[in-house]
């Protein structure tokens, strides 16, 4: 009797420390998973994406030259501001690729140019853009793609470009974490991301550095280094927004530390999961004012 009884207390011991030791393997491979940097960088790019697709915004974009007196970044001249609307969907195979368009509405005398814009996750494929010129009333495809010989285009003359807003390029990247800690009083991960020879040929960045929220996977600083590893653009996202599941950052600024000046987006109305024509996110929507504003007239309406 007491051999059976010493030998169930082993089979039954082991059986626990087979599952303790199972429980440790799996938490330590989640905490692997979580600290993988592809892995952070993938679901940060998948949930900015679900936030972006089918979205109609109204912003106030400003831009100045500025300077840094006291610790505090001032501008050195009376901004120059417009208000855009934007409507950008993303689509694909693996919702990789993106469509936006976005209309001046003011001042009145820009009103009405507008900027279409396609983004392509085919690594062949460079981002194409057209702007168009109301006072003209002329369509012009601008020179696509990015690189050292190329200037990548800027929204309606800021210092935001489509490069530094496009999204769904995480496989073009080897990442590392440089470290975690607290910023913003958020915890975060600093991920340093260093173009592969397929992104390295198009861009004009030699790596980016992230600042990543740890709980919602958003980001809420980001530094861009030239070729040469100098410093050339900071980005900074505030004031993020729960909106339907998916956080909107409401106010971004981006620095040109070369050029000396800044560019503001500050997000003032937003609708989300809207109904696209997919015939809107073409050119007849930068030169059919008629076309676009019954469109428009019927998104409006769902703005938060």
């Amino acid at each position: 009797m007491r051999i059976v009884t010493m030998r169930v207390v082993i089979v039954r011991t082991v059986s626990m420390l087979a599952l303790v030791v199972g429980l440790l393997l799996s938490v330590s491979a989640q905490a692997g998973a979580t600290d993988d940097p592809q892995t952070i960088m993938d679901r940060v790019d998948l949930l900015q994406r679900e936030a972006s697709d089918s979205t109609l915004t109204q912003s106030g974009l400003s831009s100045c030259s500025f300077a840094i007196k006291a610790k505090k970044v001032t501008c050195t001249e009376t901004p120059r501001t417009r208000s855009v609307e934007s409507l950008s969907r993303q689509l694909g195979a693996n919702k990789k690729d993106s469509q936006s368009i976005s209309i001046l509405l003011a001042p009145a005398s820009e009103r009405g140019i507008g900027m279409l814009t396609y983004s392509y996750d085919d690594e062949t494929r460079d981002i194409e853009s057209w702007l168009y010129l109301s006072a003209l009333g002329k369509v012009k495809r601008m020179a696509s793609g990015t690189g050292e010989d190329r200037e990548p285009v800027s929204l309606f003359g800021s210092e935001f470009t489509t490069e530094d807003m496009e999204n769904g390029k995480t496989d073009e990247y080897n990442y590392e974490i440089l470290q975690a800690g607290q910023y913003g009083g958020q915890e975060v991960w600093v991920i340093e991301a260093t173009p592969k020879p397929v992104r390295y040929k198009k861009t004009n960045y030699s790596k980016w550095r992230y600042w990543i929220d740890q709980t919602r996977y958003v980001m809420l600083k980001a530094q861009a280094y030239d070729k040469r590893g100098t410093l050339h653009k900071r980005l900074m996202f505030k004031h993020y927004q729960e909106i339907k599941g998916h956080w909107h950052a409401r106010d971004i600024t981006v620095y040109n530390l070369k050029k000396q000046r800044l560019s503001t987006m500050k997000l003032e109305k937003l609708a989300v999961d809207i109904e696209l024509d997919p015939e809107f996110l073409t050119q007849r929507t930068l030169t059919d004012f008629a076309f676009r504003e019954q469109h428009l007239q019927t998104l409006r309406q769902f703005f938060q």
